[in-house]
């Protein structure tokens, strides 16, 4: 079988997309086994040299919650300069200081579209988020740190169902308005569809924010992570979330599978002939070698034709 599709391009598109790589937080903050601070330095690095242009490291959370990502600092310190401007997750001001202290030059916030997962994984109300975010995002800013904003929930919620688009857009806009240099919409439980994406990135132009200022990040639960990503570069986004090999899913939502694996959105995106920097075999490699790791084969389409 070829490594590589045939490029068949489609109008309207767009000719550059920036791939976010989360696997190395996002992916591995379910896994239950320790997995070493040196591989997880190991396995950035692999990602960084296959030409990601951007990998997310890991997260300043309290180890109580997620005891996977209790190294944080230990990883970052292990990094070195080259881990300055790879972005971490930080819930809080502690979090922030941690990163400012580390010499970190990017951070991430993580809100909710919904009140039931604000309680869940901010301890919460969907309304008191953004006084809880705002200082850190104020003090991040100050400090010449740039923040991306997570919305998760935006598509569906396995508490509350169908989430209302108007909903998604106020709460995207309060984030920005805090600051954030970037929002991304997260399908955290994989139910969004086509015309779904389609909707919520128009409703977002309709209340001023441009697409260069959104990304995507969705999940495979129901087969459709390729398909709204399709939806997403017709609508005119050039940022998406993608895990290595598939990995991940959302500790605090027990119905949310893998994210999209970022070697089956490089095929996509090879085949539309679109730029993304990435080296696929050498992407592959490294989910193979991370899949060893973790003792299981990686649940990428792509990994498991080429791996």
């Amino acid at each position: 079988m070829s490594g590589l599709p045939m490029v068949v391009p489609a109008p309207g598109l767009p000719e550059k997309v920036t791939i976010y790589e989360v696997g190395a937080r996002d992916g591995l903050q379910n896994e239950k086994a320790l997995i070493p601070t040196e591989v997880k330095a190991e396995f950035v690095r692999r990602l960084v040299a296959a030409g990601l242009p951007v990998v997310e490291a890991t997260s300043f959370v309290h180890p109580k919650w997620v005891p996977q990502l209790a190294d944080a600092a230990d990883l970052m310190e292990l990094l070195g300069d080259s881990g300055k401007d790879l972005p971490v997750l930080v819930p809080n001001q502690r979090g922030l200081d941690r990163a400012l202290e580390l010499g970190l030059r990017h951070i991430a916030v993580f809100g909710s579209a919904t009140e039931t997962f604000a309680a869940k994984n901010l301890n919460s109300t969907l309304d008191d988020q953004f006084a809880m975010f705002a200082p850190t995002v104020e003090r991040a800013l100050a400090a010449g740190v740039d923040v991306r904003a997570y919305v998760s929930m935006c598509f569906g919620d396995p508490w509350e169902g169908a989430v209302p688009i108007e909903q998604v857009v106020t709460v995207g806009q309060r984030l920005l308005d805090l600051g954030a240099t970037q929002l991304s919409l997260g399908d955290t439980i994989g139910v969004g569809t086509a015309g779904h994406v389609t909707a919520l990135v128009e409703a977002f132009g309709a209340a001023g924010v441009g697409v260069d200022r959104l990304a995507l990040h969705f999940h495979d639960t129901y087969g459709q992570a390729l398909s709204n990503v399709q939806a997403g570069l017709r609508a005119g986004i050039t940022t998406y979330d993608a895990s290595a090999g598939g990995l991940g899913g959302c500790p605090y939502a027990v119905s949310a599978t893998g994210n999209l694996a970022t070697e089956d959105l490089v095929w996509l995106l090879d085949g539309l002939g679109i730029e993304h920097g990435v080296d696929l075999p050498s992407l592959v490699a490294t989910s193979t070698w991370m899949a060893e790791h973790l003792g299981r084969p990686s649940p990428s389409a792509v990994v498991r034709a080429l791996g």
